[in-house]
């Protein structure tokens, strides 16, 4: 599917198609279409009805969405302690190891600081990257150019450098800033490792975008580039499980990333 859109040239579309194929679009037109088949059709129209506003309730549910998450995505667990030390070891000793992280999303300009700043996903990334960097002695890339739905904003990583150097004292040494999206992000940031004689990356992102950003590493890594995963924002709310099941916004947030990842696997994003 990603091709698709390559082919036709229409890649800046993904963003809106992907906004009408995921809740609440789709089940609001499933509930319209029950709505209007109440009359000639009773039951069901009523099923559909039913349907709909039980689809509507879970897309907005955390549990719902932790349950979709653990059986399609199969997000990989954080790296441990001694994986950590491992890799400084190995950083120590060889000196080709890397640390990747990728954007998500920035804010065009940000009034409180007078400047473009990141989204929370792309600062929380930032911030685990770096802390990845303290502990193992790696160096640090940031992959992130103007999204495709992003209109005359200044590139990701633009920001994401300046804010690691101004903000947590630690320089990016890499700034891949072209990229779109997540495939991009790895057919760019690679060449440019490869060139300083990486071969072993650390990729940094959240646990539900990382099946799909370790598939496109993967398969633009070849053979000479070690990709592994370095997943962040695994922690889960310490709510009760029936609070999880009753809407709220973060659930609808969650359900949404998890469905668009999801989207975006089975269309080859």
């Amino acid at each position: 599917m990603n091709s698709f859109f390559v082919l036709l040239g229409i890649e800046s579309w993904k963003p809106l198609i992907a906004a009408l194929l995921l809740p609440p679009v789709p089940l609001l037109a499933m509930l319209l279409i029950g709505t209007r088949l109440i009359l000639p059709r009773r039951g069901l129209g009523w099923f559909i009805v039913l349907l709909s506003v039980v689809l509507l309730w879970l897309s907005a549910c955390i549990g719902a969405a932790q349950v979709v998450s653990r059986l399609f995505l199969q997000p990989p667990p954080a790296l441990t302690f001694d994986r950590i030390k491992a890799l400084k070891a190995e950083e120590q000793t060889k000196g080709k190891l890397a640390i990747v992280v990728l954007g998500g999303g920035t804010e065009a300009y940000a009034p409180e600081y007078g400047v473009s700043n990141l989204a929370d996903a792309s600062l929380e990334r930032l911030r685990y990257g770096l802390w990845l960097a303290r502990e193992t002695g790696a160096p640090v890339a940031f992959s992130g150019g103007s999204g495709h739905a992003q209109i005359d904003a200044m590139a990701e990583a633009q920001v994401a450098s300046r804010i690691a150097a101004q903000d947590f004292g630690r320089p990016l040494k890499w700034v891949e800033d072209e990229s779109r999206d997540t495939r991009e992000n790895a057919g760019r940031s690679l060449p440019m490792l490869r060139r300083s004689g990486i071969d072993h990356v650390l990729v940094v992102t959240h646990g539900w975008h990382m099946p799909r950003a370790l598939r496109a590493f993967a398969e633009a890594a070849g053979s000479d580039v070690r990709i592994e995963a370095a997943p962040m924002g695994l922690a889960h709310r310490g709510e009760s499980p029936a609070l999880q099941w009753i809407p709220s916004a973060k659930g609808f947030t969650d359900m949404s990333r998890v469905l668009h990842e999801l989207a975006g696997l089975a269309g080859g994003a």
